[in-house]
């Protein structure tokens, strides 16, 4: 493993994110139907599914489509993407948006689906579930292998009509807002260029 310090620190959350995506802070109208054993139960399986490819022994690229098969499984990738996009989001054309969802599911998912191999060994293992403002964090532990515990929650909403996660808080970080910072950045960088960037997405 690296001993670059940023590069630690990406190691010890980069499986999450391959999971949640990443955008900004979006909290969800008050769920209804959920309920916090649903909650439970989502990330349960979610969990269960990251650990079974962890230990699958696949290729790179083999875990890159399972990964991401994971994400839109288990994942509110319309929101996430959405918010990834930031205000733009506002001005961009329904095909747009349904592009961009489509590169930015891929290139989370390959982004940090590189550092996997790094994880062989390790495996998450849900701990507790409980109300949280208007949804529900679901609380894991992740134990990578020759690296400390670290704290894990996933929050979930029924929002959009299934219960998904939208959003996962790694030892106090939420990786929504700070990959929202990212990709908005990449787009600064475009100009504003919308297609510019999901065509780079789709090249990473």
């Amino acid at each position: 493993m690296s001993s670059d310090p940023h590069s630690l620190r990406l190691s010890r959350r980069g499986f999450a994110v391959a999971l949640a995506g990443a955008a900004a802070m979006v909290l969800p109208m008050p769920a209804l139907a959920l309920t916090v054993e649903d909650a439970r139960a989502l990330i349960d399986k979610a969990v269960a599914d990251v650990n079974s490819i962890i230990a699958s022994g696949q290729s790179e690229s083999a875990m890159f489509g399972a990964f991401e098969q994971v994400f839109i499984n288990y994942a509110d990738v319309p929101v996430i993407a959405r918010s990834a996009l930031g205000p733009s989001a506002r001005t961009a054309s329904a095909g747009q948006m349904a592009a961009f969802t489509a590169a930015y599911q891929g290139y989370v998912s390959r982004k940090y689906g590189r550092r996997f191999r790094e994880f062989i060994g390790g495996s998450i293992e849900v701990v507790d579930a409980k109300p949280l403002k208007s949804y529900f964090e679901v609380i894991s532990v992740a134990t990578l292998k020759g690296e400390a515990p670290f704290d894990l929650r996933w929050h979930v909403s029924d929002k959009s009509g299934r219960n998904l996660f939208f959003n996962i808080i790694i030892e106090g970080v939420n990786m929504l807002a700070s990959e929202r910072t990212e990709v908005g950045a990449m787009l600064d960088a475009r100009g504003g260029d919308i297609d510019g960037l999901i065509a780079d997405l789709n090249a990473v």
